[in-house]
């Protein structure tokens, strides 16, 4: 317990020190959230918490919506993982969630996860709705330069990996993404704080478009 302990603080460290400075709503506060999540999680479904918390702490480090390096920051994390004392075999294993786990990458084709893979994509999903959900979006968007919403711009019906970030509103991310999340989690504990979320966002969203047409 206390070597993985020390492993784990070792990730963390790293994270924190990766994700300083992000204003788009995937800094380090939003991996706390996931961390708690999946440890939340993890009271429910047995699996290795070990590789659930790394690939938590690094499931942002080398995203390609938030770095121009994608295969710099992999081998950095890599190296860094071999440092910290991980085995071959469990730095695939935080690889494989990774790089299988993202909302782009399953639009095309449905991504088979092990358990500690399912688990980190829930409790990363969970902080991407509801109340923070919606500010993380809203910060988003406002990074990149997204308008707002326009009624005039609809929501996509059919989005590829390679289209998913073209540019589009913020209200319609509701509809093109988040609205949809709650269908596909995968733990039973991930479904209900999930569905609960959802009503909160479309409640969210009717009153937004509701005052905006009484401009």
């Amino acid at each position: 317990m206390n070597k993985m302990n020390e492993k784990l603080n070792q990730v963390r460290a790293y994270s924190e020190k990766m994700m300083a400075g992000d204003h788009s709503g995937h800094g380090f506060d939003h991996i706390d959230r996931v961390i708690n999540m999946a440890l939340k999680l993890l009271t429910n479904e047995p699996a290795n918490g070990e590789i659930v918390l790394t690939a938590a702490y690094l499931h942002d480090v080398f995203d390609d919506k938030l770095t121009d390096d994608v295969a710099g920051r992999k081998a950095d994390a890599r190296q860094k993982l071999a440092d910290f004392g991980y085995s071959a075999a469990e730095i695939e294993q935080v690889f494989t969630i990774i790089e299988h786990m993202s909302f782009a990458d399953n639009l095309e084709a449905h991504q088979e996860l092990s358990k500690e893979g399912q688990i980190v994509q829930d409790a990363d999903r969970l902080d991407a709705i509801g109340a923070i959900g919606i500010a993380r979006t809203f910060a988003y968007g406002a990074v990149h330069g997204n308008k707002m919403y326009d009624p005039k711009i609809r929501p996509r019906r059919k989005m590829t990996r390679d289209n998913y970030r073209d540019g589009s509103t913020t209200i319609n991310h509701f509809y093109e993404k988040l609205f949809k999340i709650a269908d596909e989690m995968n733990t039973r504990t991930a479904k209900t704080i999930a569905y609960e979320r959802k009503v909160y966002m479309q409640r969210f969203v009717e009153e937004f478009k509701s005052e905006w047409n009484e401009l």
